[in-house]
């Protein structure tokens, strides 16, 4: 019989605010054998993952078509005779795939339609004494969307980063997809791009299709800015053309930090924690608690669930090394812990979980009680599912309209504000050094 599952244990909160302030930087870890093995057979000569990606980006960037064909045939296998994918490819691919998915992507497609539906900027213009004044809001002209599609395939997050770029009005939409060994993309990838209405989509994946979508190629146009996570040589890629083009994130290992009562079902519990931990090895699922009957009896009850599951040796090897089990005195302990930690996901199974909402400063989303689970977020409640990992819920958010778009700031001032802001421009110019700029004043104020 399968001994209960060793997930670390913190008691108290002392003990677990270092453990869960995190201040890390991007980091990369170590390779494989296999993949060391790989790149030494596509480049000669042993390189760490940044050697890969910069060569990789250099020689998409002088290169185009000609690079990234090469490095699709040597980290995918078989290439397509044109890397864009066609549409009817696209409608074929919807018709193939089972109904019930068809009608789940359709329904998930809706609820992320409507939840954004509500977030766009508007633009402003307000006349004043001084002059007229405001902000004209527009969409980005193009974006890439990478969507993971080799081995695993994710057609929930094409949908939740796709459709909040319709709904903020970018004009092209274009997807990389890595195909698989025959050279096709997954149907199920492809039918979520028909169902988000999207323009394009290329199969080609890897650092080599961030390279392609930030500088362009023959056939792959440049875009303005790039979502998606992936693995790696991907995000490496990313960091690497940050500034050619914009970024959503790096995205690092899913996580989710559950606050729990002794008013908590263990069984939700532990199943909320298996769902997170299920994603993979390096995924991490914690659980902060209040109640010592929860801590006790939560290893039991993940062990008697995970012995059913397809996955279970990824989620006990995800929960041994990066799950916790943190015991405190209060919720109040709790949420500091969870507001120092904070999480991708921060899921309330608490017995009043709206008293903590206003207590909480740092988290991507708040799944509030026993019916909120996170698998309903990652799939139908209608919020991207693209949220800050690794702590960077500090100071970012998830995917939203806003990130689709940009703001250009008007000013149209009337000789009213010379006469009344000219000083103070002068003399901040001057402070710094800038005796043009307040000689651009002064001539204005002299015709007045």
């Amino acid at each position: 019989m399968q001994a209960n599952l060793a997930i670390p244990r913190i008691d108290g909160f002392d003990k677990a605010l270092p453990e869960l302030t995190r201040r890390g930087s991007f980091v990369d870890p170590e390779l494989s054998p296999a993949i060391q093995e790989g790149i030494r057979r596509v480049f000669g000569e042993p390189l760490n993952a940044r050697e890969v990606v910069d060569r990789i980006v250099g020689d998409i960037r002088v290169d185009g078509d000609r690079a990234l064909r090469r490095y699709t045939e040597a980290f995918d296998g078989e290439v397509r005779e044109s890397f864009e994918v066609p549409r009817t490819e696209w409608q074929d691919a919807r018709r193939r795939i089972p109904s019930e998915l068809e009608s789940a992507l359709g329904i998930a497609a809706q609820r992320i339609r409507d939840f954004h539906a509500h977030q766009p900027s508007q633009s402003w213009i307000e006349p004043t004494d001084t002059g007229t004044f405001g902000q004209i809001v527009r969409p980005l002209e193009r974006v890439g969307i990478y969507t993971p599609g080799g081995t695993a395939a994710y057609p929930s997050s094409l949908l939740m980063t796709a459709i909040p770029a319709r709904v903020a009005g970018v004009r092209e939409v274009v997807i990389a997809a890595p195909p698989g060994k025959d050279g096709h993309i997954s149907p199920a990838i492809l039918a979520a791009a028909d169902i988000a209405g999207v323009d394009r989509v290329f199969a080609i994946g890897g650092a080599q299709a961030i390279a392609a979508l930030a500088f362009g190629t023959e056939t792959v146009p440049h875009v303005d800015k790039i979502f998606g996570p992936g693995n790696i040589f991907v995000a490496l890629a990313k960091q690497r053309v940050y500034g050619v083009v914009d970024l959503d994130q790096l995205a690092g290992p899913t996580e989710t930090l559950l606050i729990a009562d002794d008013s908590a079902d263990v069984e939700l519990v532990a199943a909320d924690m298996i769902a997170q931990a299920e994603h993979d090895t390096i995924a991490s699922a914690i659980l902060v608690t209040t109640s010592d009957r929860i801590a006790n009896e939560l290893p039991a009850e993940i062990e008697r669930q995970v012995a059913l599951l397809e996955r279970a040796e990824i989620v006990r090897t995800s929960l041994s090394s990066n799950g916790r089990i943190v015991a405190v005195s209060t919720l109040v302990e709790a949420v500091d812990l969870a507001n120092a930690y904070a999480p991708e996901h921060l899921c309330l199974l608490v017995e009043r979980p709206w008293d903590l909402v206003p207590m909480v400063e740092n988290a991507g989303g708040i799944f509030i009680g026993e019916d909120s689970p996170e698998a309903l977020g990652d799939y139908t409640a209608g919020p991207s599912h693209v949220m800050p990992t690794g702590g960077t819920a500090r100071f970012s958010s998830p995917i939203h309209v806003g990130a689709f778009q940009k703001v250009i700031s008007v000013v149209a001032a009337s000789p009213a504000a010379v006469g009344e802001l000219g000083g103070a421009t002068i003399a901040i110019a001057e402070a710094e050094g800038l005796t043009g700029h307040a000689a651009a004043i002064r001539r204005r104020l002299e015709r007045t």
